[in-house]
């Protein structure tokens, strides 16, 4: 079997789930179909507009995609989708940290543009992020799925799939900042921020594209909620299988919990 033939995949609802064999191969195909939507944007406007998830489930995926020599990263514009309140951007859990290394400092795109989650009046920082995302089409949101079912940091208790804002100040669950000491970011509970800024479910959604990564036994919950739950703000994800050209990459691990008859 070619690496980067699923090891099964299957329809749910709108989106297109994808199961590997390894978190690897779920890495490269993810990158394989990212650089295609990159292209064909560029080819189309002249430039590429794409917002990218961070943390441990995305490692694999955005180092094969920074690794392509397909992609023209001097024409791709970027952004993320959340950040810690009052973190700065040299604090090494800050997701403006991880986006210089993961990113900005390996292929350099044309522009990165980060939420400044340190600003000084956070109304400002939010209305300025909001007009530079709204400036252009987005090509493609890369939309990981946390342990709670969350999508950027719209936990279950602030998600809204009509929300009118596209970014917003929220308060972070509970079960959202216990996943950050899990994976290592923070050393206890304690030292989580308990807020932070995200763009909405509404602000993801507009998005031309989604490419969903979620590796990992941790998370084979979250994905069979979203996959085969109730379309809910009590699992956000589930807003991915509304989306018209969702991909959903997965590993053996985080597809475990899935029903034979949803393959």
């Amino acid at each position: 079997m070619c690496a980067l033939t699923p090891f099964r995949s299957f329809s749910a609802g709108q989106a297109r789930v994808s199961v590997y064999s390894t978190t690897q191969a779920m890495g490269l195909a993810a990158a394989e179909s990212t650089s295609k939507i990159i292209r064909a944007a560029i080819a189309a406007r002249g430039r590429a507009r794409i917002m990218v998830a961070t943390g441990n489930s995305q490692l694999e995926f955005i180092a094969a995609l920074t690794r392509r020599t397909d992609v023209d990263w001097s024409r791709v514009e970027t952004f993320h989708m959340d950040e810690y309140v009052g973190i700065s951007a040299g604090h090494p859990s800050s997701f403006r940290y991880w986006l210089k290394h993961q990113v900005d400092q390996k292929v350099h795109p044309a522009q990165m543009h980060y939420i400044e989650g340190d600003a000084a009046d956070l109304g400002a920082e939010i209305r300025r992020y909001a007009a530079l995302l709204a400036a252009g089409p987005l090509d493609a949101a890369f939309v990981g799925f946390g342990e709670n079912g969350h999508i950027a940091f719209n936990d279950p208790p602030v998600a809204d799939f009509d929300d009118p804002a596209m970014l917003k100040v929220v308060e972070l669950d509970e079960a959202c900042r216990r996943q950050q000491v899990g994976e290592g970011h923070f050393k206890d509970l304690d030292s989580v921020p308990k807020r932070a800024i995200s763009v909405t479910c509404s602000g993801l959604l507009r998005a031309s594209a989604w490419i969903c990564c979620v590796p990992e036994r941790r998370k084979a919950e979250a994905v069979r909620q979203a996959l085969e739950g109730s379309i809910t703000t009590a699992c956000p994800a589930s807003v991915v299988r509304r989306h018209p050209h969702a991909q959903v990459f997965l590993d053996l691990a985080s597809a475990d919990r899935l029903t034979p008859t949803a393959a």
